[in-house]
C-alpha cells in the first residue's frame, strides 16, 4: 500500500499504482481539499486497475483525522472512556454513533477503509497513543472499541484494531525510534484481551502490527515477527483476518535493511500487506523487488476489506440518521468536561 503526493494523481502515480504488487493507497491530509476533490480522486484511483486498489485513510477522531472541513468532527476516544466510568451504555451507543459516523462518511466517498479503531490500552505513558486509547482498562477498551467496529460495519467499512499486541505501554514514538516493551509475555496478555474478544466476536476484520520490539519474547518488531503473526496472532487467537505491517519508512525500522528487505521481512513472517509512504524512491525499489510476489491466500484476505454500500454523499447528509449521529456527538462534544478536586 502506498501513498501520493498531491490532489491528483500523476502520470508517474498511475505508472506505479499499476505494478502488480500494489494492492492499495494510504491518503493523507496532502492529499485532501474538500470533499468535491476527494471524489474525484478516488474515482482516479479507481479506475488505474480492475479489480480496484484498496483506498484507506487514517481517520480514528482527535488528532488522527486526515480530512477535517467537511467532515464530522469526532472527539478523541478518551472521551468516550470517561463517558463509560459514568455512564456504560451511554458510551457504547456513543462509540457506536461514532463508528458508523466515520465509516460512512468516507463509504460516501467511496474510501475502503480507515485503520481504526486504536485498541491500544491507556497506560499514561505514551505520548503517541494517549487520547487515542479508549480506556487503561482492557474489558472497557473491548467493549468501547467492538461497540465502535459495530457502527463502522453498520456503515459498509470493516474496522483494522491497531496495534497489536499493544502499543501503550512505551514511551518511544515509533515514528521516531524503535520502542522496546521489556514486559513479560503475562504482563502483555492484557493488552491483548481486546484484540481476544474482538476476534472472537468477529468484528475485526484487519490487524495492523506494531513497530515495537517485544525482548522479552522475540528481538525483532512485531511487524517483522512470526512469533507475534503466526504464533500469537493466527494460532493462539485464531485471527482469519488481514494482517497489515505499518508503515515501513517509520524510524523504527531503519536499522532492518533496506525498504525492499523490510518489506520481505514483513511478508515473510506473515503480514498480508505493507505500507512505504513518503519515500517515492524506496517504494518503486520495493513495488519492483516485489513483482513477482504473489500470496494467494493474502490477496483473498485483504478483497474482503473492500467497503460495501456506497451511499451518494448528498443522500448521506441528508438522511435522517446522518442527522441523528452528529446531534447526539455534538451535543456530547459540547459538554464541559467533568474536573473533580485533587
Amino acid at each position: 500500500m502506498l501513498d501520493i503526493e498531491g490532489l491528483a494523481l500523476t502520470s508517474a502515480d498511475r505508472t506505479l499504482l499499476r505494478e502488480p504488487a500494489v494492492g492499495g493507497v494510504v491518503l493523507f491530509t496532502r492529499n485532501y481539499e474538500s470533499p468535491e476533490q476527494l471524489a474525484d480522486l478516488v474515482s482516479t484511483i479507481r479506475a488505474v486497475r480492475s479489480p480496484p486498489l484498496l483506498i484507506a485513510v487514517d481517520l480514528e477522531s482527535g488528532r488522527v483525522q486526515r480530512f477535517r472541513e467537511g467532515f464530522s468532527a469526532i472527539p478523541p476516544m478518551r472521551q468516550l472512556g470517561r463517558q463509560y466510568d459514568s455512564d456504560p451504555a451511554a458510551a457504547l451507543s456513543l462509540a457506536k454513533s461514532a463508528g458508523w459516523l466515520i465509516a460512512s462518511e468516507l463509504r460516501a466517498m467511496d474510501i475502503d477503509l480507515s485503520f481504526a479503531p486504536c485498541v491500544d490500552i491507556d497506560w499514561g505513558v505514551s505520548e503517541i497513543i494517549g487520547n487515542r486509547a479508549f480506556h487503561k482498562t482492557p474489558d472497557v477498551v473491548a467493549e468501547l472499541a467492538g461497540s465502535f467496529a459495530v457502527g463502522m460495519r453498520s456503515a459498509g467499512m470493516a474496522a483494522i484494531g491497531k496495534h497489536f499486541p499493544g502499543h501503550g505501554a512505551v514511551v518511544a514514538d515509533s515514528h521516531k525510534a524503535l520502542p522496546v516493551d521489556r514486559r513479560s509475555y503475562g504482563d502483555l496478555l492484557d493488552d491483548m484481551q481486546p484484540y481476544e474478544r474482538m476476534i472472537r466476536k468477529r468484528q475485526l476484520a484487519g490487524v495492523m502490527l506494531a513497530h515495537v520490539v517485544y525482548a522479552e519474547l522475540d528481538p525483532l518488531p512485531a511487524g517483522f515477527s512470526a512469533y507475534w503473526i503466526q504464533n500469537q496472532l493466527r494460532s493462539q487467537l485464531r485471527f482469519d483476518g488481514a494482517v497489515f505491517c505499518d508503515d515501513l519508512s517509520m524510524q523504527a525500522t531503519e536499522t532492518f535493511g533496506s525498504m525492499p528487505a523490510r518489506a520481505k521481512l514483513a511478508l515473510e513472517a506473515g503480514c498480508d500487506m505493507v505500507l512505504v509512504c513518503n519515500d517515492r524512491p524506496a517504494a518503486s525499489t520495493t513495488v519492483a523487488s516485489l513483482r513477482e510476489s504473489s500470496n494467494p491466500l493474502s490477496l483473498v484476505r485483504l478483497a474482503r476489506l473492500h467497503g460495501t454500500g456506497h451511499v451518494m454523499r448528498e443522500s448521506l447528509l441528508a438522511s435522517d440518521e446522518w442527522h441523528a449521529a452528529t446531534d447526539r456527538l455534538h451535543h456530547w462534544l459540547d459538554r464541559p468536561e467533568l474536573k473533580l478536586d485533587a
